[in-house]
Parts: C-alpha cells; sequence; structure tokens
C-alpha cells in the first residue's frame, strides 16, 4: 500500500488493483458463459451477439467482459438513463429490468437490456446487466430486420424500461404480452430467461466478492480502475498530435430510397482529450441504416479502442477523455420516431473505419484500411416442414478486414463492432430448411496493395423441397463505388452481394432484377420455396501501400493458395505469377 493524501484511505497497490479488475472482468465473462449454455437461439449460444457488464450503484461501468463491442459501449448509456428515468430507490432485491428503446440509449431495437441490481446486507452495492439480440421480436418483417422499414413501429415490439421480473418472481402479465407479439414465443422464453439467470450468476459472484474484501474496500477499488483507466487514455491520446482530422463517407442507399447517404467526421485533438464532432453527416433518412446515438457513440469508443492501448481496462474512465457531438436529427442520432434497426450492423463499422482514417494523417504507419464494412444481415422464417413449427433466424456472414502497414487484412472475419461468431453450416442445417451447398472464400475480393485486404466469403443456401421461406435482407458495399476504401494507395476491396436463383434457371440475378426491390441489398419479405437459391457473398477489404511493391513471395503464395487470381496479379500488381 502507498499512502494516500492526508486524511484519506491508503492508495491500493497495482497488483492489488489488477487482481480487482480481474475479478470484475470474470464475473462478466461468467455472464457469458451462462448465457452461452442456457440460450435456446444460434445467435446467442453460437453466434455470441451479447454483452456483459458491470456497474456501480451510480451507474459507472467497472467491468466488461469481451463480446460484442457496439453493446458494451451502448451500455454506458442504457444502464445510466434507466437508473435516471426510474430511479435508483425504485430498485430492490431480485428485481430485473427490461428494455429495448434504442431513443434510451439502446443501439437498434432487436437489443433487449436486462438490468438487475446487486445488495449486500441489504444496501445496493451496484448493478450487473446484459445486452443481447433477440433473434425474432415482432414487427413487419420475419426476424424483426425491416430493411424498408420507414418508422420504429414496423421494427418489432419496442419496451421502456420496466420490471419483468419483481423480487424474483416474474410478471407473468408482461411475459405474455411479449411472447404474443414475438413470432418465435418459444425461443423468446429461452433466450430472456437465458439473460436473467446470467444476471442471478453475476450477483451471487459480486456478493462473493463483497464479502471477500469488503464493500468499502472494492467501492475504492472501483473508483481508482476507473481514474487509472482514464490516466492511460488520456497519455495515449497524448502520443496523437494536436490538430483537426476530417474524413467522408459514403452508405450505398438506405432502403427506402435509392440514393447514397453522407457521413461526415470531425476528429479535434486537443492534448489529452478527443472531441469527435459528427457535424456535416446528412439529416436522417427514410430508411433504417439510421444511427441512434448509442450507436455513434459505441462506434467512436470501438475506433478509439483500436488505436490505443489495448491493455487499458475498459470501464467508464476509459471513456472520460473522448467527447462526442452528434446532432439530433441527423443520420448519427436518429431521432422518434425514425427507423434504425440497421444503423448498429451497417452503419456503426462505417464511422468507426471513418474514424480511424481519419487519424491516418496523424497515426503513419498504426492505422488499417477499411474492412468489408457490412454484416450482410439475411433473415429468414416460415414454418418447418419436419416439424410444423415456426422458426425464424438472424444469420450473418464475416467478411475481409482491411490490410495494414505490416501485414494483410484477415479473412472472413465479423464486421469490428460485431465480434460474433460463425454459426457452423452442421447447427445450420439441423435447424432450419437451408441446405449449404458453397462457402468458400472469394478469389481476388482482398483489395490490392503491399499489404493485400482480407478476403470476403460465398455461400450458396438452396431452399429443400416442401419448404417456403420468407427472407429478409440488409447489406451494404453491393454498389460499385462503394467497395471499402484502402489506404496509402491500396486499392478498394471486393463487393458484397446477395441474389437469387429460382428453380429451374441457370443464373443467379439480383432480388431487384427477379422481385422489383428498390435496393439490391435491402429487402423484406420476398418467399422462396423448395429448390429456389440464394447467394451470398462478403465484401473484401481494403489494401495498404502500392500494389506493385508486395513482396513476390507473398503474391506468389496468394496465387498458389487461389487468393489472388494470376490475371490480378499481372493486372493489378504488375507481375507474372503461374498457378
Amino acid at each position: 500500500m502507498s499512502t494516500a493524501a492526508a486524511g484519506g484511505p491508503a492508495a491500493i497497490d497495482p497488483v492489488t488493483l489488477g487482481i480487482v479488475n480481474n475479478g470484475f472482468v470474470n464475473v462478466c465473462r461468467e455472464m457469458g458463459i451462462t448465457m452461452i449454455r442456457t440460450a435456446f437461439s444460434p445467435i446467442f449460444n453460437e453466434g455470441l451477439d451479447f454483452s456483459c457488464v458491470l456497474f456501480d450503484r451510480h451507474g459507472n461501468m467497472i467491468g466488461q467482459a469481451e463480446f460484442c463491442p457496439a453493446q458494451i459501449a451502448a451500455s454506458l448509456f442504457i444502464v445510466r438513463w434507466t437508473l435516471e428515468e426510474l430511479g435508483i430507490e425504485s430498485f430492490e432485491p431480485g428485481d430485473v429490468v427490461l428494455h429495448n428503446d434504442p431513443y434510451r440509449g439502446g443501439a437498434h431495437i432487436p437489443e433487449h437490456s436486462v438490468i438487475r441490481p446487486v445488495f449486500h446486507e441489504g444496501e445496493l452495492f451496484g448493478f450487473v446487466a446484459n445486452v443481447g439480440h433477440l433473434a425474432e421480436i415482432g414487427g413487419k418483417a420475419v426476424g424483426s430486420f425491416a430493411a424498408d422499414a420507414t418508422e420504429v413501429f414496423q421494427e418489432g415490439l419496442r419496451i421502456p424500461p420496466i420490471k419483468i421480473v419483481k423480487r424474483d418472481v416474474n410478471d407473468m402479465e408482461l411475459w405474455r404480452l411479449i411472447m404474443a407479439n414475438h413470432r418465435t414465443p418459444r425461443n423468446t422464453w429461452g433466450d430472456l430467461n437465458a439473460q436473467i439467470g446470467s444476471l442471478r450468476v453475476a450477483e451471487r459472484r459480486v456478493i462473493e466478492m463483497v464479502d471477500r474484501y469488503g464493500r468499502d474496500f472494492l467501492e475504492q477499488a472501483a473508483n481508482e480502475l476507473m481514474d487509472y483507466s482514464e490516466r492511460w487514455m488520456r497519455a495515449e491520446i497524448t502520443k496523437i498530435p494536436d490538430g483537426v482530422y476530417e474524413f467522408t463517407e459514403r452508405m450505398e442507399d438506405d432502403g427506402v430510397v435509392d440514393q447514397p447517404v453522407t457521413f461526415h467526421v470531425t476528429v479535434n485533438v486537443r492534448g489529452d482529450e478527443l472531441i469527435v464532432d459528427w457535424t456535416g453527416t446528412d439529416p436522417q433518412v427514410r430508411g433504417p441504416i439510421n444511427a441512434t446515438y448509442g450507436v455513434t457513440a459505441g462506434a467512436t469508443y470501438n475506433a478509439v479502442f483500436h488505436l490505443t492501448d489495448h491493455h487499458i481496462p475498459k470501464n467508464s474512465g476509459a471513456y472520460r477523455p473522448i467527447r462526442i457531438i452528434a446532432p439530433p436529427g441527423s443520420a448519427v442520432n436518429v431521432q422518434y420516431p425514425g427507423p434504425s434497426v440497421g444503423g448498429n450492423t451497417e452503419t456503426h463499422p462505417k464511422l468507426a473505419d471513418m474514424v480511424i482514417a481519419a487519424l491516418a494523417p496523424a497515426l503513419p504507419g498504426r492505422v488499417a484500411a477499411a474492412e468489408g464494412g457490412t454484416a450482410c444481415n439475411f433473415l429468414f422464417g416460415g414454418i418447418h416442414p419436419k416439424t410444423g413449427d415456426y422458426y425464424a433466424n438472424y444469420h450473418l456472414e464475416g467478411g475481409g478486414w482491411g490490410a495494414k502497414s505490416y501485414d494483410d487484412g484477415n479473412d472472413a472475419i465479423i464486421v469490428k463492432n460485431g465480434n460474433c461468431r460463425n454459426t457452423p453450416v452442421e447447427i445450420f442445417e439441423t435447424r432450419y430448411p437451408l441446405r449449404v451447398r458453397e462457402y468458400s472464400l472469394i478469389p481476388d475480393s482482398g483489395g490490392a496493395g503491399a499489404m493485400r485486404g482480407g478476403l470476403g466469403t460465398r455461400r450458396i443456401m438452396r431452399v429443400e423441397e416442401g419448404a417456403e421461406v420468407t427472407v429478409n435482407a440488409l447489406f451494404d458495399r453491393t454498389k460499385p463505388g462503394f467497395g471499402a476504401f484502402g489506404l496509402e494507395g491500396g486499392g478498394k476491396g471486393g463487393y458484397a452481394a446477395i441474389k437469387v436463383k429460382r428453380k429451374g434457371e441457370s443464373e443467379f440475378r439480383t432480388f431487384s432484377e427477379v422481385f422489383g426491390t428498390v435496393s439490391p441489398s435491402k429487402f423484406t419479405n420476398i418467399v422462396l420455396r423448395g429448390g429456389d437459391e440464394v447467394l451470398i457473398e462478403s465484401p473484401g477489404g481494403g489494401g495498404y501501400g502500392d500494389a506493385h511493391e508486395r513482396d513476390p513471395e507473398r503474391l506468389a503464395r496468394d496465387v498458389f493458395e487461389g487468393f489472388v487470381s494470376a490475371g490480378q496479379a499481372a493486372a493489378l500488381y504488375g507481375a507474372a505469377v503461374s498457378a
């Protein structure tokens, strides 16, 4: 122990602080393990589309686990704003508050937050929380991802902060209301109970920590950890040269109006503080690619964490030096009743890459090119021909990540806001009446450069005979000119695609060509039948540096392994290489 200021408690030594921090993080990790083992839906037990966090009694985050970055950042606002709305005094032992309102700090409407107070010997210590993406919550589209929604009411059942469990007793009237509005109520019951069960596990672990260390000591440790993270983050920011840095990016359309949407960011570095200003972004659009404030803040934090020391303990202190300006009513701060379901999957990764790209001149060699930047959201459902039960699934694809100054981009990785796993084909096919005919990397999809962008993937699925499947999609980067950007002369990544081949046809065509959808990448409620096939291609990452400077050995290996074709090796890299 070191001596603190006169009259105050002695400062806690760094080793003990590290142990306490690991304890907080492990509480959150154990929440996640509980979710994986008890949830009903693949989106939780395979995809890991959830996050687990720990807060003190004032609403400050003191621990988080390594799950979904977008949800972790949004939970800063979800929990604090919920406490402000309901009042801390309204919480009793055994209560669980549920809400999914995107205008109350959330990321988008499918993500449901559950918050439970932790009392120790009758006194409130803090809160444990879990944010998870429920695969089906009603609304106009199967899977609750209405790519052509024009208002929040079409996106699913919106729930303000309300107690779903009161003193460890379920409010069954609220449960019945929720399940009556979801297409797959059995999964809703199982997945929500997995979330709530994880809170009970976390509560026990926190109480064990309080018993072990004492309440006063743990509160002091949490405060010192937050101050420590803040100091470390400020020290990292001071390494960035002061200045004003800007970047502009576009999305191809909003799903409703066939025209691009422009986003603009200005990053002002002032000593040990960052001011990230999104002024200049287009007004909020009619379609659902608007970002909530929680999404924009999460994307900003996500970018900064990618550029700073990853060992900084992730608690409220690490976020303090970062200020965010997101004009209300813009596409980065949607106002009621604007839609936003696509903002957390499609807009977030673009915003994060924009902050990173803006700082590229200030951090030469430390900034990667853009990733594929779309989660390739493919949602489908219907009556399973073998069971007679209604099913719904939310499917994601990994794409290529951007190349770095020192290495190629990673292949087939989910967007940086997701951190979700790929659902195995075997699980997919045992649950749903589709068969995966192909799953492969796409040659030449990585942006050319001295370092090559990561490769996207190709997946072809066929609807089983006798089945009828309703599908929805929300993609981006499918149109020419909208590929992932390169850096320092690197080329753009390959494009995404979602196409259909009807039974008996020989060619895949866009859904716009076959069904007349406004957008080729964003559409809702298209019915496919047995023998129809769907092609999904995810985009590649941008390249880094001049392609003509690529190491010949790397290029030869790319051609040998099929990552780059001999034709592209000659055309883009200026080298004659045979496979």
